[in-house]
């Protein structure tokens, strides 16, 4: 920048302010410095400059894998959910630095927020660290969540409204005359133990809260495709299936299909998420749609906002039933 300067003939100051395209600075100056940072292959220090400016120009995305530690990144629901959010960060010129974290002890997500690398972080799930969440938020401003709401957190979260979830699954599977129901799915995580109350309000309601089973299941598609299988094999009867997400429904579709059960003839089934794959299941499923792009970008412009010292308030969307061949 120096010898830019030189050439130019003006201050390094000057140059600098040019280059970063600042009005004050005369325009046939701020022309001249640019043309001539051109000319000679001149590009600033990206991470030199974020350094004096104390912004690492990228956010941290992370994945808590505290009840889950065989689930990746590839599943579908983080994969569309990661290419909104990369999507929201691009338009503000901010790259997107991923993680995915087994924890071992509570000081994980302090370590990511201090060192320097991220100017704030979005953590897609709750799994089973709220107090670890909580003890962050009290610290770190650039902090949101992607999770359900629950009373008395102390962090920001962005989710879909889980137990109003539940509730429209169970009672349209009720509406379908279904009556022996099961819920698949681990309700240690918030979001899921949300869902499984609405479900279990929607069996109350209708007089069916002893006909309901709940199968505590991983989320990868094999383990959930074994123990769904084994479960059945138990069970037989079981004519209504709500799954905690659309990857366990669709392995689900798996079982019943190789036990010659027709759905939604002997089992009707639901998922949660409404990922792209859920209409192009055999049959297509049935499924609640969480408006994913709309949460990735909230949770960006809220993440944007608490940095700058607003304060944001959690914010709940509206599930919709979507429904198709599989009910």
């Amino acid at each position: 920048m120096q010898e830019l300067a030189e050439l130019a003939g003006v201050s390094v100051s000057t140059v600098s302010r040019a280059l970063a395209g600042k009005t004050i600075i005369n325009a046939k100056t701020r022309e001249r410095v640019v043309e001539l940072a051109r000319e000679h292959g001149f590009k600033p220090n990206q991470a030199a400059q974020n350094l004096r400016l104390r912004r690492a120009q990228a956010i941290g995305v992370v994945i808590p894998m505290g009840h889950e530690i065989d689930q990746h990144p590839s599943d579908p629901f983080f994969m569309t959910m990661l290419g909104h959010l990369a999507d929201a960060l691009t338009d503000r010129n901010f790259d997107l630095l991923l993680s995915r974290v087994i924890p071992s002890g509570d000081d994980w997500l302090d370590d990511l927020l201090d060192s320097g690398r991220v100017d704030g972080a979005i953590v897609i799930g709750q799994s089973d660290q709220t107090a670890v969440l909580d003890a962050a938020a009290a610290r770190h401003r650039g902090l949101v969540v992607w999770g359900a709401q629950v009373p008395g957190q102390k962090h920001v979260s962005v989710g879909s409204d889980n137990v109003l979830g539940g509730l429209i699954a169970g009672r349209h599977l009720i509406a379908r005359g279904k009556r022996k129901l099961l819920f698949l799915g681990n309700p240690s995580p918030p979001e899921f133990g949300q869902r499984q109350q609405g479900f279990l309000q929607a069996s109350a309601e209708a007089g069916l809260a002893d006909y309901v089973y709940t199968l505590p299941i991983h989320l990868t598609s094999e383990a959930a495709y074994a123990a769904a299988s084994a479960f059945l094999d138990e069970h037989p009867g079981i004519d209504g299936i709500f799954a905690a997400s659309d990857v366990v429904a669709m392995s689900v579709l798996r079982a019943l299909a190789e036990r010659g059960l027709a759905v939604p003839g002997d089992v009707a089934v639901i998922g949660y998420d409404d990922i792209m794959l859920a209409a192009h299941t055999s049959p297509p499923l049935t499924t609640i749609r969480q408006d994913l792009e709309k949460g990735a970008r909230l949770l960006v412009d809220m993440l944007f906002r608490q940095i700058d010292g607003e304060t944001c308030e959690s914010v709940q969307l509206e599930p919709q039933l979507i429904v198709r061949a599989s009910s």
